[in-house]
């Protein structure tokens, strides 16, 4: 890592790129998370191995539709698939056989090297919300997003200290055409942050252009060797790989960059109504999407992903934090272990049209599923509001303040002879209290967890401040983050590079808004 850094240094500015380090203001981020409190299973092993004979089969018999993928078909006939059509049937165990190349963990190196995350094992990475075409805010309300607002979430994001990554699309910004606005995108998360980010997938030839982005801002040779960015590969569920979606995975795993390969699954629509039934479906999707990857290129970093809700029988609405899509992602966790794969799923999950009390108990079901599940790497993990249609700027501070709350759990119990306090016992004895004893003084500034955002004052206090809700406070908090954002240092060889890169890809197409 320190010759990717040398290298990334060489090629810039000189005395400019030091000074900009130099005179850098710096936001704390967290470490990923590592969990040291056990994942909590639900399946036992004659379950688990029902689920896996079955997956089995649906691929055996039934089989998967790679649709207006020539290649893809001709790379399946050759691995030994049948082929008929554009259906896809594989032998029993060669799907798993090929997903055994991809690893088990792999590092996603950030542009400032402190803020590189590890996926897979133990840890636990959190990231932005992802795809709304709205947002929404105290004062302006539901709306289409600009390219102002995103990058306003990018800032948020980056200033968050529970949030590991910068994300991808946090908002789609309707105000660039379609067939550029992922330069715009991919720009702000290279500049406005230094957190780990994703590419775009809505065309081959975009997911082309985030690899040469991050040739221009790591070095091409590095990204090569290295993977720099993890980005989201969507299965159109029940069983059907689209070739839009394929050709990005394709791009990505030929230049050494992490997919998450994720069914999209509602309940009772995309998927069976039962829990079995669906991580049937989700799992032989996932074999075949993982072993696709590893076609193109053996060893290709992924991520076995599970973005699953239920669904409203009345309306037709997803809905989200349920008991089912609990079961249904504690299961997918389990799987994706026995198959040694980093587990991607949850997030912030809710129906709500506003950040109120729905959407906390919604939101809080669906973190708290993810972080007992085992998952490794958490979309959505702040901002989301109804069925994912809008990120909400008061809610992305909201969650982003709760994601350090699951920091704390999953550091589990400390019992060394300070976590014992059996000084602190003997030094207070019957009757008296811990306030001012030397362990309380010792530890007090990180015994506890501490919100930035939550009131626990006293009601006169809270009531001369003005009575102020969560949302209220969340609003405060968004503004005074954003008045106080400093871009974090770029060498400005690498930033004049990215900025021409992204003027003469424009300039090189007319602008398209479908």
């Amino acid at each position: 890592m320190a010759d990717a850094s040398t290298r990334r240094r060489s090629r810039g500015g000189g005395g400019a790129a030091r000074r900009a380090e130099r005179t850098a203001v710096s936001f704390e981020t967290a470490k990923y998370i590592e969990r040291n409190i056990p994942n909590f299973e639900v399946l036992n092993e004659e379950a688990l191995e029902v689920i896996e004979t079955n997956a089995e089969t649906v691929l055996e018999e039934i089989g998967v539709n790679f649709v207006e993928n020539p290649a893809a078909l001709a790379r399946w006939r050759e691995a030994g698939a049948e082929v008929e059509g554009e259906r896809v049937r594989i032998p029993r165990g060669l799907a798993r056989k090929l997903c055994a190349t991809a690893p088990s963990q792999f590092t996603q190196h950030a542009r400032n090297p402190e803020k590189s995350v590890v996926i897979g094992g133990r840890n636990l990475v959190l990231a932005p919300v992802y795809g709304p075409p709205f947002v929404r805010d105290a004062f302006g309300g539901r709306r289409y997003a600009t390219m102002d607002d995103f990058k306003k979430f990018v800032k948020l994001a980056y200033m968050s200290k529970w949030l590991h990554h910068s994300g991808g699309t946090v908002c789609e910004p309707t105000d660039i055409p379609v067939n550029k606005r992922h330069l715009d995108m991919l720009s702000a998360h290279m500049t406005l942050s230094d957190k780990p980010f994703m590419g775009s997938v809505t065309d081959p030839s975009r997911a082309q252009d985030s690899v040469d982005m991050c040739g221009v801002l790591f070095g091409k040779e590095f990204v090569q060797d290295n993977t720099v960015m993890t980005s989201l590969v969507n299965i159109n569920s029940p069983m059907t790989f689209d070739e839009v979606m394929m050709g990005a995975l394709e791009v990505y795993a030929t230049n050494n960059q992490a997919c998450i390969v994720s069914p999209f699954i509602v309940g009772g629509a995309m998927a069976p109504v039962s829990v079995a039934g669906t991580l049937t479906q989700v799992l032989a999707e996932v074999m075949a999407g993982i072993a696709y990857s590893q076609l193109i290129r053996p060893g290709a970093p992924v991520i076995f992903g599970a973005f699953v809700t239920s669904i409203d029988m009345n309306s037709g609405a997803p809905t989200f934090g349920t008991p089912e899509a609990s079961l249904i992602t504690y299961g997918a966790g389990q799987l994706a272990r026995r198959m040694g794969l980093p587990f991607r799923s949850a997030g912030s999950f809710c129906g709500s049209k506003l950040p109120d009390a729905q959407a906390a108990y919604e939101t809080a079901n669906s973190l708290n599923m993810g972080l007992l599940a085992g998952v490794n790497f958490m979309l959505h993990a702040c901002g989301w509001l109804e069925g994912g249609l809008v990120a909400d700027f008061e809610k992305f501070v909201m969650d982003a303040d709760q994601l350090g709350a699951l920091h704390g759990l999953a550091k589990g119990v400390n019992h060394d002879e300070n976590g014992q306090a059996m000084d602190a016992i003997r030094e207070v004895g019957p009757g008296g209290h811990y306030l001012g004893c030397a362990h309380t003084q010792a530890n007090f500034k990180s015994a506890f967890w501490k919100t930035d955002l939550l009131d626990y004052k006293p009601f006169e206090t809270w009531e001369e401040e003005g009575g102020r809700d969560t949302r209220m406070l969340a609003s405060a908090r968004v503004e005074r983050l954003l008045s106080t954002y400093e871009q974090p240092a770029l060498d400005p060889a690498i930033a004049e590079a990215l900025a021409a890169f992204v003027d003469e890809k424009k300039a090189s197409m007319p602008d398209a808004f479908m």
